[in-house]
Parts: structure tokens; C-alpha cells; sequence
């Protein structure tokens, strides 16, 4: 009886860590992303320099990975051993849920890009910049993941309004990105360079 409370409260322990993580992954992911928007652009240039722009872009990159990657190791402890490392790492598998390969997708994706990203020096800077893109593709996949993660555990009605919050101004950002400049202009969103 009492290896079972124990292994309840360790499970239960687990499962707070991967929800915090999983939130946490997701404020730094999308703010990482708008960060990064407004450090590629230039809009917030007049802040402080572009090596602190920069560096605070990798920062934040880095936390979303931790958090990410703590979140999806905190199922590889659970006690039921529903989750194995092969479970946790291809997206595919048998019996697998769509959510959760939305998450082994879209977290496997942000390792690439932090991988690529030393690349840098050693590549040009458009195929170093297409493989730094793959972003865009993983932070739908994530909040996907995050959606129906919450709705799955019964948080939903919990955590809607501030995952939708974060996530707006990250697709507006993410859409104003790969607008043209002349159309930015007209909008008046930035100002000609005269």
C-alpha cells in the first residue's frame, strides 16, 4: 500500500513538472519567436545593440528547448511506463496519438534549428536562414500540441485565454515577417527610408 502512494505522489510530481514545463516551453517559444521578428526586421533596433538583440533571441531559444525537453522527459519517469524513449522520440509509431507527434514533431524541429544554428559560419547565410525558417513550421505544430494537450487533461477552460494571447501576436508577427516591405509601408507599419 504504501509503494502505490508513493509511486501516486511521484507520478502526480511529474505530471505538475511536465504541465509547468509545458507552459513554460510555451511563453518562451512564442515570445522567442517574436523576439526574433523583431530583431531580424530591425523594429526594435533603437533599444540596444544588434549583438543584445541577437543573444536574448538565443536565450529565450534555449529555454523554450529546455523546457521542451523537460517537459517530454517527465513522461519517461512516469510509473505506468506508458511512454518509452522510442514513444518519445518518433512521432509515428503505432498506437501513438496525433497530439503527442504534433509535440515529437514540433520539438525535434527546435532542436534542428538550434543544431543549425552553429552552421552559421560555415554556410551561406540563405541555406543557413531556410534551415533557421523550419521555426515556422514547428510553433503551429506546438500549439496544436499545447490545444489538445489541454483539452485531453481537462485544462482548457484554464489555460485558453493566455495560450491564446501569447499566440496571437506571435502568428501577426510571424505573417508581417514575410510581408513586403512596400506593403508594410502603405499600411503604415514602417516608414520609407529616404
Amino acid at each position: 500500500m504504501v509503494t502505490v502512494l508513493a509511486q501516486q505522489d511521484t507520478d502526480d510530481g511529474l505530471r505538475i513538472v511536465a504541465q509547468l514545463s509545458a507552459r513554460l516551453a510555451y511563453v518562451f517559444m512564442c515570445t522567442t519567436l517574436c523576439w526574433g521578428v523583431l530583431t531580424a526586421t530591425g523594429w526594435v533596433r533603437n533599444i540596444t545593440g544588434r549583438k543584445a538583440l541577437r543573444s536574448s533571441h538565443i536565450a529565450m531559444a534555449m529555454l523554450t528547448l529546455a523546457f521542451g525537453v523537460v517537459h517530454a522527459g517527465a513522461f519517461y519517469f512516469l510509473s505506468n511506463g506508458a511512454f518509452t524513449l522510442a514513444r518519445l522520440t518518433v512521432p509515428f509509431l503505432p498506437g501513438t496519438l496525433a497530439r503527442h507527434a504534433f509535440g515529437i514533431i514540433g520539438l525535434e524541429l527546435m532542436v534542428a534549428i538550434v543544431l543549425t544554428a552553429g552552421l552559421y559560419r560555415f554556410t551561406t547565410y540563405r541555406r543557413w536562414l531556410w534551415l533557421h525558417r523550419l521555426a515556422y513550421a514547428a510553433i503551429p505544430l506546438l500549439a496544436i500540441h499545447s490545444l489538445f494537450g489541454a483539452m485531453a487533461n481537462g485544462n482548457l477552460q484554464v489555460l485558453w485565454l493566455g495560450g491564446i494571447t501569447l499566440i496571437v501576436p506571435t502568428i501577426v508577427l510571424a505573417i508581417l515577417r514575410f510581408l513586403p516591405g512596400r506593403w508594410l509601408e502603405r499600411i503604415g507599419l514602417v516608414e520609407e527610408l529616404v
